[in-house]
């Protein structure tokens, strides 16, 4: 079911998806793909909204910093100095984290309207990135396609073809706060990573992969988020052909539980700790499928370009559940 949800300043109209299936609603916008909402019951089988979003258009035009439940490419995270070398060829890409690319540059995929279509349980969305924007080379055709499962899981499929050699790194940057609200850093995380990759004062990773073991990043038995992160961990399994679960989210207040199951190598955890206002930092934490940040320039990551005839394929699938018995 679609609706109209308003109109940017150059009259390009933005619409709303609606997606229901086995006691999930989820909100979906053709503006930057982004998941404005999404309604689970707790344990009492109360619904509510468990990611950050706005209310109106103007809001997510107005307030583009965070990314809030955004489709995000045409390269996830950042690109140290904004510039890569690819076949001999150095690109310069649009900074808008100085001295970084973040996110696909300041107009990347999640500030562009998405040709949206519906598929069974669920809708399609579309757009040809050309040849040039923010500074990537070829032209690309991308399309993210989001469905409800029979359980009710949300799943996200990307796939991608190109003319030219590019890197293409695409994830979904919703903030999760299974309470509904307040502080999301008593969440409990478990996440399947004996490595993460440590970073320089820019966010930028040093290049190594650090094993977890007797540190700050061990989440493998699952613990308390807290705060102070904004890292990737390399999951265990790099990519696969199918998702697997890596992460599971639990809120003791609700009972809700949120699991991610991906094909991708890494994952972005970010615990909103710079969210601005009209948000609190702390409000959500955000579980970024990806590839790992700046790969572009480091040949030792898991490789991120997209060459002609090759089909870029990724697919994440967010499953959520209850605890009962517990407060």
């Amino acid at each position: 079911m679609s609706e109209h949800f308003g109109t940017l300043s150059d009259g390009t109209p933005v619409e709303r998806w609606t997606l229901e299936r086995a006691g999930v609603r989820v909100r979906i916008l053709s503006y930057g793909g982004v998941v404005q909402s999404v309604e689970i019951p707790d344990r009492d089988g109360r619904a509510g909204n468990v990611v950050l979003g706005f209310a109106g258009l103007d809001d997510y035009v107005e307030h583009p910093g965070p990314y809030l439940g955004a489709l995000v490419g045409r390269y996830a995270n950042r690109i140290a100095g904004a510039r890569f070398t690819l076949d001999g060829v150095t690109y310069e890409l649009e900074p808008n984290n100085a001295p970084n690319s973040l996110h696909g540059g300041p107009q990347g995929f999640d500030k562009r309207v998405w040709e949206v279509a519906p598929v069974e349980h669920g809708v399609r969305l579309a757009r040809v990135s050309p040849d040039g924007e923010e500074g990537f080379p070829g032209r690309l055709e991308v399309t993210a396609t989001y469905t409800l499962d029979a359980d009710g899981s949300l799943r996200i499929a990307y796939e991608a073809v190109t003319d030219a050699p590019t890197p293409v790194n695409l994830t979904n940057h919703s903030y999760w706060n299974l309470a509904g609200s307040g502080d999301a850093g008593g969440h409990e995380l478990r996440l399947a990573a004996s490595r993460y990759t440590p970073v320089d004062a820019d966010l930028i990773p040093t290049g190594v992969l650090q094993d977890v073991t007797g540190t700050g990043f061990d989440f493998r038995q699952g613990r308390k988020v807290g705060s102070g992160f904004d890292h990737n961990f390399a999951l265990d399994g790099g990519v696969t052909d199918a998702p697997r679960q890596v992460a599971e989210l639990y809120d003791p207040a609700s009972g809700r539980v949120l699991t991610v199951a991906t094909t991708e190598p890494g994952l972005q955890l970010y615990t909103a700790d710079h969210l601005p206002a009209p948000f609190t930092p702390g409000d959500g934490v955000a579980l970024e499928t990806q590839h790992f940040p700046d790969s572009p320039n480091r040949p030792e990551f898991p490789d991120t370009v997209l060459r002609p005839g090759e089909v870029f394929r990724s697919e994440t699938v967010y499953g959520f559940g209850v605890r009962r018995g517990e407060r």
